[in-house]
């Protein structure tokens, strides 16, 4: 808090406990009216009169007792400005006990599969219930609540993996982030009719309906500006998270307008990196559970929850 700010909340504090104060003194006497009697002087209907009466006495040490118990209040805890009270309590400080006491918690519960294979721990049903509540926390947002992906973010259920689904991938991955990157080819192929040409072979290599004529053109292309990448035979490659044209699951959709835009304008993938708060204990154990799920099906399915064409 700033010193302009502490100072005016000090201010107002003061006026608001010491004009509470005044008011009850004010106010803790009352003058007869000009009748001489305990009234307002104010007559209605002709001989309807309002008294003018103190508060009990009982009520007015209660209002009283309120402003000795916000000045002792002040005193001992925060509210007074900047100023930390005596006991040197603040909410922020119990939080942060709070959240130091949960961690230490956390780190022994976390701890207990932190020395156990990794194969044991995908099997461990409390393993694989905490990464559940883990993922459940931090992935949903992107991959969906079954792991099954969105368009633009990958089914973590399937067989198919961009920087490969290994122990020590998919730790990677989660830990430190990925970006992706495919860059934008309508110049190079030589503007929208290439693109739409290329559409036509990369469709072919995943044994879709395509236009075979299309396909033939755009061969030399992609064996010039693709294979880096994606392979001769569109294996793809995780070295590059680079994926896979030759199966029928398409990260951001397989239709022709689709892969027109990504071929064309390029797309950008950015996976945060988690292991900063997390921890290498927590990332183990969200990668157990991920990498279970990719287990119990087996390989790639016929298309891809979110990005089938």
């Amino acid at each position: 808090m700033s010193t302009a700010w502490s100072i005016f909340i000090i201010a107002l504090t003061l006026i608001t406990v010491l004009g509470s104060l005044w008011l009850l003194i004010a106010t803790a006497h009352v003058e007869k009216s000009k009748s001489g009697d305990q009234t307002t002087g104010h007559v209605w209907d002709g001989d309807l009169r309002e008294y003018n009466k103190p508060l009990p006495r009982w009520w007015l040490w209660l209002f009283v007792g309120t402003i000795v118990f916000s000045a002792g209040y002040l005193a001992v805890f925060p509210g007074f400005g900047s100023m930390p009270g005596s006991f040197g309590w603040s909410s922020e400080s119990e939080l942060r006990a709070d959240m130091k006491a949960h961690d230490e918690r956390a780190r022994e519960l976390f701890a207990a599969f932190a020395g156990q294979p990794f194969e044991a721990v995908m099997r461990d049903p409390r393993a694989q219930q905490m990464g559940r509540n883990l993922y459940a926390t931090h992935c949903t947002g992107c991959h969906g609540a079954d792991a099954r992906g969105n368009r633009g973010f990958p089914n973590l259920t399937d067989g198919d993996w961009l920087w490969g689904g290994d122990e020590a991938a998919v730790v990677k991955t989660i830990t430190e982030g990925r970006l992706g990157v495919m860059p934008a080819w309508r110049d190079a192929l030589g503007g929208n009719e290439g693109v739409t040409a290329m559409v036509e072979y990369v469709k072919s290599m995943s044994n879709r309906s395509h236009n075979a004529r299309l396909a033939a053109q755009a061969k030399p292309k992609f064996d010039m500006l693709c294979v880096a990448c994606h392979g001769p035979t569109g294996d793809g490659n995780v070295a590059l998270g680079a994926p896979r044209l030759n199966d029928a699951i398409w990260l951001h959709g397989g239709d022709n307008k689709t892969l027109f835009e990504t071929i064309a304008y390029g797309r950008n993938g950015n996976m945060p990196a988690h292991g900063s708060w997390l921890g290498e204990d927590r990332v183990r154990v969200i990668a157990a559970w991920v990498l279970a799920q990719s287990q119990a099906n087996e390989g790639p399915p016929a298309t891809a929850a979110a990005g089938a064409p």
